[in-house]
């Protein structure tokens, strides 16, 4: 996807359709980690720890239950 940048005010912004919003799980109230290596902007929302913990466990609940056919499901 190809996007440009539109004039905000003194500042410019780029305008991230909801389809894309709705697939990360963000919406305006997300705080989001901005970086760059000098070429690439790299742009990541700002995750909750007890929340990454929460989905953590989880992955590994199911790791540990399903070995077998997730193993299958890889082939």
């Amino acid at each position: 996807m190809i996007k440009t940048l539109t004039k905000h005010g003194n500042s410019l912004a780029l305008v991230i359709e909801k389809p894309v919003l709705e697939l990360l799980g963000v919406n305006a109230e997300t705080p989001f980690d901005i970086s760059t290596d000098g070429q690439v902007l790299i742009l990541a929302p700002v995750r909750d720890i007890n929340r990454q913990d929460s989905f953590r466990a989880a992955l590994d609940k199911v790791n540990a239950r399903y070995p077998k056919a997730l193993k299958k499901l890889s082939e």
